[in-house]
């Protein structure tokens, strides 16, 4: 009996001894280890937003890739590059007829929706409904937040429809505010400043063929990215052939690279806000603009380009002496 006593007086003492050693974490321990996580969260979720837009732009260049085989396949095909935009009548509140965006749709397999639009009528017109309201990928660049939205345009035939966002728009040519090259008052600027995409109809010109790139289509602004964070009606809708919604100009005024159209109108020069209609923009972190050039390769165009080298890029018989950054 004795023995089992001094047994079971051994087990006590050694349970009270072990119970007395455990003990869980103070509160500070708890603080310090919150805040070890706290410092490494923050220390990594730059560098995943970094990777989520670098994979975001590697989709946009991808996009503008995609629309410069598009454009090659159908010159290879009809001899000449899509205009801008056919129009009808004189600037503006005149309704138009196609664009580039939708001339080559079966150039980057979106031939079913090609059959949808209807050429024989007006892009307003009811039957071009389902084109207008179409979402297509290659036409949305990842970081731009409006992109594949439904919104109803800031002016001409069409404010009263829901038209889809884009985020790319064709180069027009170079202005100084005094005309535009996706309407008829585009007369009254220089020939030598069209671009390979200007509009056609009214105008009095005609498209343009590989041999009309006499400054080299390496440095031959095709495409590039127009999004605005603020008036949104006024950003770009990929199939809205009027005016400016899908089609811009290359200006001497950085106020119109930034992506802010407020902003832009705000900061004034010539041309006023109608230089801000036909401006570019990019969400992309560190600023820069994605643009296709005439070659088919796409190239980053910081926002510090010398404006000269810009409008001089934006022309396809200028003769200027141009190197884009």
């Amino acid at each position: 009996m004795g023995g089992a006593k001094n047994f079971q007086s051994f087990l006590k003492k050694g349970l009270s001894m072990s119970l007395g050693r455990t003990r869980g974490f103070t509160l500070v321990e708890l603080l310090v280890v919150i805040a070890i996580i706290g410092v490494l969260i923050a220390l990594l979720l730059p560098a995943v937003q970094q990777a989520r837009e670098a994979a975001r732009r590697m989709q946009c260049t991808s996009n503008l890739r995609q629309m410069g085989l598009g454009l090659h396949n159908y010159h290879d095909t009809f001899k000449v590059f899509p205009p801008g935009k056919i129009t009808e009548g004189n600037c503006c509140g005149t309704k138009s007829l196609s664009n580039w965006a939708i001339m080559i749709l079966p150039f980057i397999e979106q031939g079913n929706l090609a059959d949808r639009y209807n050429n024989s009528v007006f892009n307003e017109d009811a039957p071009n409904q389902f084109v207008r309201e179409a979402k297509v990928d290659i036409y949305m660049c990842p970081s731009d937040p409006e992109a594949g939205k439904l919104e109803k345009p800031g002016s001409g035939p069409g404010s009263g429809l829901a038209y889809a966002h884009g985020s790319y728009r064709c180069m027009g040519g170079r202005s100084d505010g005094s005309g535009w090259w996706d309407n008829n008052q585009a007369s009254s600027l220089p020939k030598k400043w069209k671009g390979l995409m200007h509009a056609v109809g009214t105008l009095g010109l005609d498209t343009e063929k590989m041999a009309s790139i006499i400054d080299g289509t390496s440095n031959t602004l095709v495409i590039g990215e127009m999004s605005t964070k603020t008036e949104t009606r006024r950003g770009t809708f990929w199939a809205y052939s009027y005016t400016s919604y899908n089609a811009s100009d290359a200006h001497d005024q950085p106020r119109t690279m930034i992506n802010d159209y407020d902003k832009c109108v705000a900061i004034g020069g010539s041309g006023g806000s109608n230089s801000c209609k036909r401006g570019w923009g990019s969400f992309h972190a560190g600023g820069g603009l994605e643009f296709l050039l005439a070659d088919g390769s796409v190239k980053l165009v910081p926002l510090t380009v010398d404006m000269q080298v810009w409008v001089n890029a934006a022309t396809i018989a200028g003769s200027e002496a141009t190197i884009l950054p």
